[in-house]
């Protein structure tokens, strides 16, 4: 997988820039990790989670990535709950 496979339409600007942002983090390991989530759950996401999501994305790709993979810990205002789905989020193809 090279990319979004979720198309924007029908979402409002806020969803579009957040989806925007999880397939266009920096590192293409980030990419896919926050991108898939985004492509399954965005159009779900309450307004508190879009908050979350956003104070995620503000972590540098380094430290999340070690956050997700379980070789840091990073502060509770950015390990909440929509940190705790991401991480439980299958990253591999399902077919694979």
């Amino acid at each position: 997988m090279t990319g979004t496979t979720r198309s924007s339409n029908g979402l409002d600007d806020r969803r579009k820039r957040l989806l925007f942002r999880c397939w266009h983090r920096g590192t293409r390991e980030m990419d896919l990790i926050l991108g898939r989530f985004a492509d399954a759950e965005i159009g779900n996401l309450s307004d508190d989670e879009l908050t979350q999501l956003e104070i995620l994305l503000e972590v540098n790709d380094p430290d999340l990535y070690a956050a997700i993979i379980g070789d840091k810990v990073l502060p509770a205002d950015v390990t909440g709950a929509l940190f705790a789905r991401v991480k439980a989020y299958p990253i591999a193809d399902s077919d694979v």
